[in-house]
This record gives structure tokens, C-alpha cells and sequence, in this order.
């Protein structure tokens, strides 16, 4: 019996975390919720499973990490104020089923010095995936990964087609039914950027041996290739529920968690490469990811700022990812990687975020 807390319990994949528990109640327990707003929302799942230790917001959340007694923490919370959460659970010795990409971005150097090997096991799908994959040889013998990206709502347009973009537009995902902020940067594919260096940080292989693909049906959700040729890839029908079941008992399998696909039916699976200048974001977050230190928390800061002026009109589509350009081509890194620079990283990146959007407006 493995006992979960759940961070971000509210949230899409808190509420899927929670549908696996429901189904496996001979294997789970839930010991702790915490979410982000929703107060009702957490009450009523704190009644249902009978849960005692709840917190609302990030602080109590990484107070809520350190004082409940669990085996695997599951951080589900949006934004890098999963950070806190993160080190509290890898400094305390448990499993962290990741989905909150955004800490190990931003956090970097700060959370690897601290995790064992094993301790972080990713829950976002192409990275499941690659970590799947990877049984399959040694890390001497990985050649390269392949990272797969649905493309969109807007895939196969140019440039000059994605200027006039809607909000409800960028939000109309293809394959999967996510949150605003994760919605609109698979639109814009600066999620895919997050996750390249994601799996840099997860897996220790370098930028240039980190490729993406575009793979419009979300079936096959990611590769390992090896050195002898050899490809692996995990294909499964688009259900986060999969995922999220490994992060919570890794590496077992639980029978019946998601449907397998259908071998009698046709169908066609197609790959197709990355427009890179439609969509820059990809390059630039590698080019980020190289420079470490405070450069991708700056990266993920000026998006959320860009995001929000997007939804509210005060910010073109395509300028979403040219105001991350402007913000980290202004960055001065400080040398250190410490808690305090990278909140006032952030803290400036916001400013300079904004400041930018405000004089194109």
C-alpha cells in the first residue's frame, strides 16, 4: 500500500491521480491534498478520501510535503512555484511523481544536486515514455531522443498565418484537454521547449543529442534511439491516467488504468519536422537550457507574463515567444544558482516581460 500526497489535487492531473486511486484502493492511500485555490473543490476531495492534512496554495504545500508522513509526493501544481514543493520532497526522501516541469526547469542545478538516483520519476507523457523506453538498454547505448509534439492547433501554418491568432483559438488543443497556461504553450510549442530541457535534467543526455518531431495523432509519445539503430518507442492511446499511474508506482504497471489501442482498426501514424521558424520556441529554449543557471527560470517567467497578456488582447500570438527572446537576450545571469537568485530572476524577468509587452502594445 503506497501512501500519496497529491499537490495540485484539484487540477487536471491531481483529479486523474485521483481516478487511479479511486480504482486501486487495495494499492493506494491517500495521506495528504493540497491545491492551489479551490477550497470546496479540495474539501469535497478531502471527504471523500478521508483525508486530515490539506493545504491550499504553494507555502502550505511545501509545509504540507515536509510534516505528512507519504511514500510518493505528486507534484501536479502549475507554474514554478512548484519549486518549494519539489526540494521539500526530494530533501525528504520520497519519490516525486513530476508533473510540475516548470520546478526541475527552473530549479536546475538546485534540484538534481539534491535528487537520488531514481527519485524523480516524470509524469508528463513524453517523458514517462522516454523513461519506459530507456529499459530497454543501457545509457551507454542511447544514440539520441526523440521527443514527440502533437504540432497543435496551428500546425502546418506559417508565421505570417499565426499573427492574427485568438485566444480561444490557441486553446482549442487537438489531442489533449489541459489548463490555460500549459494549453496555450503547446500552441505556441514553448511547452515542448520546457520539456527538451526537462528531459536534459531528467536523463543527463545533451542538447544536441535532444531532437523533436512532429507526430500529430499523440500516439506514440516519445523515443529512445540506440546506438545499433534501434528505435523504442511507447505508444498508447492519449490518457494522462497511464502516466500518472507509473509516477505513482513506478515502475509497476496497473492493470486495466488505460484502454490499449486498437489493432484491428487502420491507421496511420505520421512525423513530420519541426517548423522551426513558425516556431522558434524549441531552438530557443535549448539555447536557454545550455546557458543554465537563472536563463530558463527567466524563459518560463516571461512566458507566464507573455500568456497572460495574450488571453487578456494586449499581446499578438507570435509575440508571446519574441518577448521571451527580447527578456532572455537582456538577462545577466548572476553566477551563483541560489533560491534567492532565482526569485529575483524571475522577479525581473516579470518587469522586463512586461515592460516589453506594454511598449509593443
Amino acid at each position: 500500500m503506497r501512501r500519496v500526497l497529491i499537490l495540485g489535487s484539484t487540477g487536471s492531473i491531481g483529479t486523474q491521480a485521483l481516478d487511479v486511486i479511486r480504482a486501486n484502493p487495495e494499492r493506494f492511500t491517500v495521506v495528504g491534498l493540497a491545491a492551489g485555490s479551490d477550497r470546496s473543490g479540495l474539501a469535497a476531495q478531502a471527504a471523500e478520501f478521508g483525508v486530515t492534512h490539506t493545504a491550499l496554495g504553494a507555502v502550505e504545500a511545501e509545509q504540507l510535503v515536509r510534516d505528512v508522513d507519504a511514500d510518493v509526493v505528486l507534484n501536479g501544481i502549475t507554474g514554478s512555484v512548484g519549486l518549494g514543493p519539489t526540494l521539500a520532497a526530494l530533501e525528504s526522501g520520497r519519490t516525486l511523481a513530476l508533473a510540475n516541469k516548470e520546478s526541475l526547469i527552473v530549479g536546475g542545478g538546485l534540484v538534481t544536486a539534491i535528487a537520488a538516483p531514481g527519485q524523480i520519476v516524470p509524469v508528463d507523457s513524453e517523458h514517462s515514455a522516454i523513461a519506459q523506453a530507456l529499459r530497454a538498454g543501457t545509457d551507454a547505448e542511447v544514440r539520441r531522443l526523440v521527443v514527440t509534439a502533437s504540432g497543435g492547433p496551428f500546425r502546418g501554418r506559417t508565421r505570417a498565418e499565426l499573427a492574427d491568432v485568438t485566444p480561444s483559438q490557441a486553446l482549442a488543443h487537438p489531442t489533449w484537454d489541459m489548463g490555460r497556461v500549459v494549453t496555450t504553450n503547446s500552441a505556441t510549442l514553448v511547452n515542448k521547449g520546457l520539456e527538451v530541457i526537462e528531459a536534459h535534467l531528467l536523463f543527463g543526455i545533451p542538447y544536441d543529442r535532444i531532437d523533436v518531431v512532429v507526430h500529430p495523432q499523440s500516439i506514440v509519445h516519445s523515443m529512445v534511439e540506440f546506438v545499433d539503430g534501434s528505435t523504442i518507442a511507447q505508444a498508447s492511446p492519449p490518457d494522462m491516467r497511464l502516466p500518472i499511474s507509473l509516477g505513482l508506482d513506478w515502475p509497476h504497471r496497473i492493470a486495466g488504468v488505460g484502454g490499449p489501442l486498437d489493432w484491428t482498426v487502420a491507421a496511420s501514424w505520421t512525423f513530420e519536422p519541426l517548423d522551426e521558424h513558425a516556431f522558434p520556441a524549441v531552438r530557443l529554449a535549448k539555447q536557454v537550457g545550455v546557458a543554465g543557471r537563472t536563463y530558463p527560470a527567466v524563459f518560463n517567467a516571461a512566458n507566464e507574463q507573455a500568456v497572460d497578456a495574450f488571453h487578456e488582447g494586449r499581446l499578438a500570438f507570435t509575440g508571446i515567444v519574441d518577448t521571451i527572446a527580447r527578456v532572455v537576450d537582456e538577462h545577466d545571469a548572476p553566477d551563483e544558482l541560489t533560491r534567492e537568485s532565482l526569485a529575483d530572476a524571475e522577479a525581473w524577468a516579470r518587469r522586463a516581460a512586461d515592460a516589453i509587452i506594454a511598449s509593443s502594445s
